[in-house]
């Protein structure tokens, strides 16, 4: 895969009739962990750490910072961060896939200087199955 703009990393969020990119946003990212569950017990091989594969929690988080700059997007964000909403989200990884699943927005935050424009920060976390379909 050849180097990508960071600004076709896309986030979206669906709005009833179909996925929404989230206006104004100039940095995004995403992770995904998974949680070990620990088996190690006195016989373990040369004492060390086992591992139970397949039983960990798995997550993915989303962050993003940037600026309002449409209306919609911004009214969708926020109704979902103060009703506690679960809604769909999307992220589009230009020549790799697109991931998809439900999101609960975590934090919100809006900031601004005195001779600059507003901005907001936002952090989701994964609320159910996530996934992956190749573009």
């Amino acid at each position: 895969m050849a180097a990508q703009k960071g600004k076709d990393l896309l986030l979206k969020i669906y709005n009833g009739s179909g996925y929404e990119t989230v206006a104004g946003l100039r940095t995004k990212k995403l992770s995904f962990n998974a949680e070990t569950v620990d088996i190690t017990d006195a016989e373990s091989a040369g004492r060390w750490r086992e591992l139970l594969g397949g039983a960990g929690v798995q997550r993915a988080s989303l962050s993003g910072s940037g600026l309002f700059k449409d209306q919609a997007s911004d009214e969708l964000i926020r109704n979902a961060f103060f009703n506690g909403s679960i809604l769909s989200w999307q992220i589009v990884i230009p020549d790799f896939g697109t991931v998809s699943g439900p999101f609960q927005a975590t934090a919100l935050e809006y900031s601004g200087e005195h001779n600059g424009e507003v901005t907001f920060d936002i952090a989701l976390e994964s609320a159910g199955v996530i996934s992956f379909g190749a573009l």
